[in-house]
């Protein structure tokens, strides 16, 4: 294993996001079987500590998994000079078969621990707490992803030697890939261009019609999600070659280095985050038939149907700037 402070910290945030979660899991699922807000038993007053309790340490520690994907992937390009062969975080990632699973399972639950985040937040400002059952339900079910996502961390941290030759990123994601990516590179560029283009627009004129109507909740809501892999896919496809003025140059990750000015970090973080908010939209919209949630949920799914909106124009405009300033011409 090679050790970094990033490596460490890390690892660390691993350790602590999986054993806290375990822990309020634990004690969630007996919350969810025993709880009754009419009663005022000495086991209730107990149970309402423990989710005082286990809702603070949550909302400490879910912002910790938000922010260990970002240390994720600067973590894997900090680490790329060290193997032969490696040009960023796409080589540091290939050096054994843990890295690629690692990162998807920390993207899966970072996005969960987000709606996770929301559908609290939406719990604690209603005076009964009526999503108690239902988030603590949500937190049962991520235990098991939690685990293996840390599992994963470790066996591809400690599986990690010097010595080791790895895949550039130009191998990794080119024509003859036999991936996913190698599929979506060989398609023309212009049929990418369509889908994403035509995926956005969607996605924020149902946001917009969603925000100023309150109507095509649930359509908004799935073409967010939808448009979230679309631009990671159109990133690989097309966006790219154009920040990296280069027609052959798919790599994702090379976009987080100092080179390309860390570009990276501002197409991906508002992505996701409107990824986030998108997803949560919908989720939350049921809990509106709970009475004391009846004025909060329709505040709370504007509010974040406005934030998709900001981060999916944001992203748009940086890609279509970099598109029309590149001097590349596909």
């Amino acid at each position: 294993m090679i050790l970094r402070p990033s490596t460490l910290a890390l690892l660390l945030i691993s350790l602590l996001v999986t054993g806290f979660s375990l822990t309020a899991g634990f004690h969630a699922m007996g919350i969810h079987d025993r709880w009754d807000p009419a009663s005022g038993s000495e086991e209730q007053l107990e149970l309402e500590r423990k989710t005082y309790l286990i809702s603070t340490i949550m909302n400490y520690v879910f912002p910790l998994e938000l922010l260990s994907l970002i240390l994720l992937l600067y973590t894997a390009d900090e680490l790329h000079p060290l193997f032969t062969g490696a040009m960023c975080a796409a080589g540091t990632l290939a050096v054994n078969p843990y890295g690629y699973p690692a990162l998807l399972v920390k993207i899966v639950t970072a996005l969960l621990a987000g709606v996770w985040l929301i559908m609290n937040h939406l719990d604690s400002r209603a005076f009964d707490y009526p999503l108690i059952r239902t988030k603590y339900l949500f937190l049962t079910l991520m235990m098991p992803l939690l685990v293996v996502e840390c599992v994963l961390l470790f066996s591809y941290f400690s599986g990690i030697k010097p010595d080791i030759i790895t895949s550039c990123c130009g191998s990794l994601f080119s024509h003859d890939s036999p991936t996913l990516s190698g599929d979506l590179i060989s398609l023309p560029p212009v049929i990418m261009q369509a889908l994403f283009f035509s995926a956005m627009a969607l996605a924020l004129l149902s946001g917009i019609l969603f925000y100023r109507t309150g109507r095509y909740g649930q359509l908004f809501s799935a073409l967010a999600a939808v448009t979230f892999p679309v631009s990671i896919a159109s990133i690989i496809s097309f966006i790219g070659l154009y920040i990296y003025e280069l027609p052959s140059h798919h790599c994702p990750f090379c976009l987080l280095q100092k080179e390309y000015h860390f570009i990276g970090y501002f197409l991906y973080v508002p992505l996701f985050i409107g990824a986030v908010s998108g997803i949560s939209a919908r989720v939350i919209s049921p809990f509106s038939a709970n009475p004391s949630l009846r004025r909060i949920v329709p505040d709370t799914r504007r509010y974040l149907t406005l934030v998709t909106i900001i981060c999916y124009l944001l992203f748009t405009l940086i890609a279509t700037v970099e598109m029309i300033i590149s001097p590349l011409k596909l």
